[in-house]
């Protein structure tokens, strides 16, 4: 009997939720992720201290050394990803960045440049934006200029909807984060298909193919192997190495999840800002979980550039 995770791979494609070099090397996903919270832990690690210090060179004498720092350290970690993955890698915008479409494009931009010096080109790479207002009409923008987008942050059914209509390539809903928010309300557990989570998931993938969108779903932050195995069949799933670890050591057959493959509910419907604005504001779980993801994605970006800025100083 094939592992769950050699069973999964045929329904699902899998992607690296990690910036540990080593764990892509051995698990070899398809695709990677990265975020600003799994590059501070990657910038913790001996085994990117070279990285960083070139990064740091790279900088120097810029108008804002630090910060274009970060950048080049992002880019040298998705341009060793894209080395060991036959797919593609997503680079995150600064979450402080959330409410700025402006600032949005000129950072994408940059980082795309950064990949194209680097001799990576474009379509390897999936720049992440939080699926704010802001961040999906600058994401539409991208998509019209070559630059494919993954919004994530993910957790109401109007961003899903709105991500639709900008036309981007990939989103990403949350699923553990969701879960989180539902068992400490409720005050109990769930499991398969009644994990908010996992529906949440399922309605926005029946959604988007009852309607023909062509913007692939892919599931992320999952808690336990049981929240993935509920999403067999979707598009694609970003797991950690954790998780993928403990599906390669379990044996099964996995099949389609039925809760995939039921008609969609949801009639097709185009928001404005306001209604958009509104319709999210309407679900306190995903007001709540944007709010609190962005800040702890800025957080980080603070923490990881006060570990390059020390380093700079100690050099």
């Amino acid at each position: 009997m094939p592992s769950k995770l050699d069973s999964l791979r045929k329904h699902t494609q899998i992607v690296a939720d990690t910036g540990d070099i080593e764990a892509i090397r051995t698990l070899q996903p398809v695709d990677a992720t990265t975020n600003p919270s799994l590059m501070l832990k990657a910038a913790q690690q001996d085994a990117y201290s070279a990285m960083l210090d070139q990064a740091l060179k790279a900088s120097a004498g810029s108008f804002d050394p630090v910060a274009d720092a970060c950048d080049s350290f992002a880019v040298a970690l998705g341009a060793e990803i894209t080395r060991l993955v036959p797919g593609r890698v997503s680079t995150e915008v600064d979450a402080r960045l959330s409410f700025d479409r402006a600032a949005t494009l000129d950072k994408a931009r940059r980082l795309i440049e950064r990949y194209e010096e680097a001799g990576i080109t474009r379509d390897r790479v999936l720049i992440k934006i939080a699926s704010t207002w802001e961040g999906i009409q600058a994401a539409a923008e991208l998509e019209k200029e070559g630059i494919q987008c993954n919004l994530t942050l993910l957790f109401s059914f109007a961003q899903a909807q709105a991500c639709a209509d900008a036309g981007v390539f990939l989103i990403s809903p949350f699923v553990g984060r969701i879960y989180d928010w539902y068992r400490k309300s409720e005050g109990r557990d769930f499991h398969g298909a009644e994990d908010p989570g996992v529906q949440s998931v399922a309605r926005i993938y029946r959604y988007y193919k009852q309607h023909q969108y062509a913007t692939v779903v892919m599931g992320a932050s999952f808690r336990n192997t049981g929240q993935i195995e509920a999403l067999t069949g979707c598009d694609r799933l970003t797991i950690s190495p954790a998780l993928l670890q403990q599906l390669s050591e379990e044996t099964g057959d996995l099949h389609t999840a039925d809760i995939l493959t039921q008609p969609s509910s949801d009639p097709l419907e185009n928001l404005n800002e306001s209604s958009f604005r509104w319709a999210h504001n309407e679900d306190a779980m995903a007001t709540e979980k944007l709010a609190e993801g962005i800040r702890a994605f800025a957080a980080d970006q603070i923490r990881l550039e006060e570990l390059l800025r020390l380093r700079s100083v100690q050099a």
